[in-house]
């Protein structure tokens, strides 16, 4: 039987939280909000967890979900190469709705899915989830629906399409923002492209890196556009880092940091 717990009242609030933590931790799986929908969550590196939440939502490996982290530092750990433009673009406008996809540490060992060795990264401004993150470590988060059903904004959504495969459900109220979804950014090339327009516009972009090739338009000669990420929380379920043999090291770095109040340049602050 799963729990849910109101995240607007205090003692339930640090209760959830602590349920939450342990349950991710046991490679469970938790819903949570986020600043965009509401989000399916589960340990990043226990690929029996992920696998349960592509279960739960009735999807495959082809779709990996992205990864949410509670500070910068814990992105710096899974990420092996921002970019030109990647750590001014973190700079600018994390917490937030923005994704970043970069090649990933090739020796993390973790199963997200079929991948390309990359990693769609995002940190939101959502005070209870960067709590939560920050308590566990990074997450594989994705949109809190069955596949190919609307993504929740309220954790009774959630609970209606996934109910009891859900261990825990931390309820933070309606999404604020749930009609604009995250920018999602390739910085695997040389000049970033969009993958997904969302939130923060190619203007705000080019503001920080100059050249930012905008989303590709489809065309009715299309028989099938592109495939780009999945809502997922409110990253896209992109490519994630293939698994390869453990690198404990940076696994602990990751969760450490994820644990830490605000590092360096982070701007931790909840909306």
């Amino acid at each position: 039987m799963s729990r849910s717990y109101n995240c607007a009242v205090d003692d339930e609030r640090s209760a959830g939280l602590l349920d939450a933590a342990s349950t991710v931790r046991k490679g469970e799986l938790a819903v949570l909000p986020t600043d965009t929908v509401y989000g399916i969550g589960a340990d990043a590196f226990n690929p029996t967890a992920v696998r349960a939440l592509l279960d739960a939502k009735g999807r495959g490996r082809e779709m990996p979900p992205p990864v949410l982290v509670g500070s910068v530092r814990a992105a710096h750990a899974l990420i092996d190469d921002l970019g030109s433009y990647g750590q001014d673009l973190i700079d600018e406008f994390w917490p937030g709705p923005l994704t970043i996809v970069c090649a990933a540490v090739p020796s993390l060992s973790w199963d997200l899915g079929d991948t390309k060795g990359t990693v769609a990264v995002r940190m939101p401004m959502h005070e209870v989830a960067l709590e939560l993150l920050k308590d566990v470590g990074p997450m594989a988060v994705s949109s809190a629906n069955r596949s190919g059903e609307t993504a929740a904004t309220t954790v009774e959504q959630a609970r209606e399409q996934l109910g009891d495969s859900v261990a825990v459900y931390l309820d933070g109220g309606p999404c604020d923002d749930a009609s604009v979804p995250s920018t999602i950014v390739d910085l695997t090339y040389a000049v970033p492209r969009v993958l997904r327009s969302g939130a923060i516009s190619v203007e705000q972009l080019r503001a920080v890196c100059s050249t930012v090739l905008a989303e590709p338009q489809s065309s009715p000669e299309q028989s099938a556009p592109p495939r780009t990420p999945d809502a997922g929380s409110d990253a896209a379920d992109t490519g994630a880092a293939e698994g390869g043999e453990t690198d404990t090291a940076s696994r602990a770095e990751a969760n450490g940091a994820a644990s830490a109040n605000g590092v360096g340049g982070d701007t931790t602050a909840p909306n």
